[in-house]
């Protein structure tokens, strides 16, 4: 191998591949210099139809193919920036049923417009677009979260999961929309959520029916918890007149839950621990725990249940 490498002209091999570098710039300017033609494909947006017309057969075309005449380097452009055209339907929709048809010299037109003022538009495929509609019944229905999200150790939700919307619309035959009155989103697993997380979720819908969104926005906020011990006095409610309930013990001990941020706000003022009396006794009570601060989001109370005794 050392005396192959000895014997290369190593000055030829570098006149050679400047030559090869040369003749492929000459070759790639004349390219795009030269005019030819090439297919690229148009997305295509629609606006402006009703929620409740539905589109029959295959629906509308998402893309469409054409071919161009251009120089190269403009041609370029097409690829590097896909073409991206928007028709309103409200030109094409005009009663409760019909066909919406975008003729080919009206699609060449709109799309000739959206193209370089050099190039020339050879062909489209289809020619032209067709498909019919119609008019839908509807009803208003309520979207349910499918799924699990749990928060991470040391971090629980600042309230509900929220949806976007909690009630659309659906679209379908009347007989297939008597029978829904929830529709939910597709099932989805989240786990140790520490932050706020917002995230999209597709509807389902049975076969059949049209939903009047595809996907809606999720978003839940995890915030880090603390616990707030307090020692508070249990009273005793509906105790007749003239008697007097002495409790074992007349204290409870209250664990609540709070987020962090909210320490400061959570006071023994907000929480009422009680029992309720009733002639039908035995010797114990059950323990009530109520609070309103709205920043508890949980609490427990020790014991559940305390002895009594009556005092005339």
């Amino acid at each position: 191998m050392k005396q192959l490498f000895k014997r290369i002209s190593w000055q030829s091999v570098a006149t050679f591949t400047l030559f090869v570098l040369l003749a492929t710039a000459m070759w790639y300017g004349h390219a795009m210099q030269s005019v030819r033609n090439t297919r690229v494909p148009v997305a295509i947006q629609y606006t402006g139809k009703p929620s409740a017309i539905g589109l029959g057969g295959d629906g509308l075309p998402q893309e469409v193919m054409i071919e161009v005449r251009d120089a190269g380097a403009r041609l370029n452009t097409y690829h590097r920036d896909p073409l991206q055209l928007t028709i309103d339907l409200r030109e094409y929709i005009h009663s409760d049923k019909g066909t919406i048809l975008i003729p080919s010299d009206a699609l060449r037109r709109k799309i000739t417009n959206i193209l370089q003022g050099t190039s020339r538009l050879i062909e489209t495929h289809p020619e032209e677009i067709s498909c019919p509609y119609f008019t839908e019944q509807e009803k208003s229905v309520s979207v349910v979260f499918a799924g699990e999200i749990t928060p991470a150790n040391g971090y629980q939700f600042a309230g509900p999961a929220a949806l976007s919307h909690t009630r659309i619309r659906i679209f379908g035959d009347e007989k297939n929309l008597r029978t829904i009155d929830t529709v939910y989103t597709m099932p989805v697993t989240i786990k140790d959520i520490s932050d706020t997380l917002r995230t999209i979720l597709p509807i389902a819908v049975p076969k059949g029916i049209r939903a009047e969104y595809d996907s809606l926005t999720m978003e839940v906020i995890a915030e880090r918890f603390t616990e707030k011990k307090f020692v508070l006095p249990i009273q005793v409610k509906g105790v007749p007149e003239g008697m007097h309930v002495r409790l074992f013990p007349g204290e409870a001990e209250v664990n609540v839950r709070m987020g962090v941020n909210h320490f400061a706000q959570v006071n023994a003022s907000d929480i009422r621990v009680s029992c309720t009396y009733s002639s039908n006794r035995t010797d114990q009570m059950a323990v009530e725990l109520k609070y309103t601060n709205p920043y508890i989001t949980s609490a427990w109370v020790y014991p559940g249940v305390v002895e009594f005794i009556i005092e005339q």
